[in-house]
């Protein structure tokens, strides 16, 4: 990956707004939305052969890594894997270099494959094996030992999964669910010797609709309260594509160290979510149900409650800025898709870009489509912000982070977000790829830190109004 630059893409907040929210005198008044009619000069207007920001070379271009098994690892995945980066992180080398020496000389390319998914889920039981030997001897430094070699399990389980999975409407492949179920039990096996353990809550989906599940699964890590009075701060952590509750630790230990809560949930379309991934509107009734516990459990201060969505999980993250602006104090998006990365000319050459697998299919299941094609046809007519209208309404405050050379999610779709509804917040990263990475997350936890800070001084001196 390229180095990343450090200069911020100017404007980094827009008052051009077709919706604005004034706040005088602790009264609040918003001027309704007007229809927004892109000029052909436009972020937002649909332009055939539109030269993306990425470049034309960018866009066109197939990676390396998308011939096979050995060109995934050798271009792709072995630099991130020695140094314990994303989708590595937790893991260790040591543990994936037979893996992929056993896929290559057996010529195994096909990453839906069962026979890619077991190669993974025999180490990763092996891993487990040795944790639960460890964890079973007295050895006084038996629980950080165990807990470690249990996260390198479940980054070999969370491989072997790659590149998608879900529940709803059924589970699409039985192999690659039992590997995510692995993952889960290791990670609650690694979890259970922290100070600060890991709870899984089943959360009632009271506004599930018939063929839905019950329950919506989270995670939830809270740090020690001096008192049951006292509220916490809380983040809640929207997932994505391919990554789900259990790949989140360094996330949760950073809003820990802060004093914060958090509560790691999955999209519609992924994993354990039940909400019906073919419903536009199931994130607004999975949302209510998640805010109707939260008030409801009492550990969480509903006034200081932010959300930050990840890829995937980065387009719910602008849909509930909006949808439930009132309830949050501010947003992250990273990565995010919102209009642009439902085009059809996009969608006909992401598959050669940056993700690992081609990912259209994955994205047509997510988004319950039965086919490639039914999606690239029909996905933003029915998914868009832009065209469901949710764009010009008034929305908390909203990060936007990305790098601007992303060939899954366009930057097009955070950028396109200044000329609708009210002003946003952004952090772009010029030579970098999808999510900014790695300079992204040194500007978001500042960034959050002075959302909750401003939310915290509101609450100490109410006569406290910002303008």
């Amino acid at each position: 990956m390229a180095p990343h630059a450090e200069t911020p893409v100017s404007p980094s907040t827009s008052a051009s707004s077709s919706t604005q929210t004034h706040v005088q005198e602790n009264k609040e008044t918003v001027t309704p939305p007007v229809k927004y009619d892109p000029s052909s000069g436009s972020l937002t207007a649909t332009v055939f052969g539109r030269q993306w920001l990425m470049g034309r070379e960018a866009f066109d271009r197939r990676m390396p890594h998308h011939d096979g098994i050995k060109a995934l690892w050798k271009t792709k995945w072995e630099f991130p894997c020695s140094k314990s980066l994303y989708p590595f992180h937790d893991g260790k080398y040591e543990d994936f270099v037979p893996i992929f020496d056993f896929l290559i000389e057996n010529d195994i390319n096909d990453g839906t494959s069962p026979a890619y998914t077991e190669a993974f889920i025999r180490a990763a039981n092996a891993l487990v094996s040795e944790a639960d030997s460890l964890l079973a001897s007295e050895d006084d430094n038996a629980a950080a030992a165990a807990s470690a070699l249990y996260l390198r399990a479940c980054t070999v389980y969370r491989i072997a999964r790659f590149p998608y999975i879900t529940s709803q409407p059924t589970v699409n492949d039985a192999t690659k669910w039992r590997a995510w179920t692995a993952q889960k039990e290791a990670y609650m096996k690694a979890a259970s010797t922290w100070n600060d353990p890991v709870q899984e809550v089943m959360v009632p989906y009271t506004r599930a609709k018939a063929g839905e599940g019950s329950h919506i699964p989270v995670y939830v890590r809270a740090p020690s309260q001096p008192s049951p009075e006292e509220r916490l701060g809380t983040v809640i952590l929207f997932t994505g594509l391919d990554g789900y509750r259990p790949d989140n630790t360094v996330r949760c230990d950073e809003f820990l160290a802060r004093g914060w809560a958090s509560v790691v949930v999955e999209i519609p379309g992924t994993a354990d979510c039940p909400a019906d991934p073919a419903d536009a509107d199931a994130p607004e009734r999975l949302w209510d149900s998640l805010f109707e516990w939260m008030e409801r459990d009492g550990r969480f201060d509903m006034g200081r409650v932010m959300v930050w969505g990840l890829s995937s999980g980065g387009y719910y993250a602008i849909r509930v800025a909006h949808t439930h602006a009132k309830k949050l104090i501010g947003v992250v998006a990273q990565g995010a898709g919102c209009h642009h990365f439902f085009d059809w000319e996009w969608l006909g050459q992401a598959d050669g870009h940056e993700y690992p697998f081609q990912l259209s299919p994955a994205m047509a299941l997510k988004h319950g489509f039965r086919s490639v094609e039914e999606y690239k046809k029909n996905a933003q007519k029915k998914f868009s912000l832009l065209e469901s209208g949710i764009l010009e309404k008034p929305s908390t405050r909203l990060l936007l982070v990305n790098g601007m050379l992303d060939g899954l999610m366009p930057i097009e779709d955070s950028m396109m977000l200044f000329e609708h509804g009210s002003p946003k917040e952004a952090r772009f990263f010029p030579d970098a790829l999808h999510m900014g990475y790695p300079a992204a997350n040194g500007a978001v936890y500042p960034w959050m830190e002075s959302v909750m800070d401003q939310a915290t001084r509101t609450e100490q001196e109410p006569g406290l109004f910002i303008v």
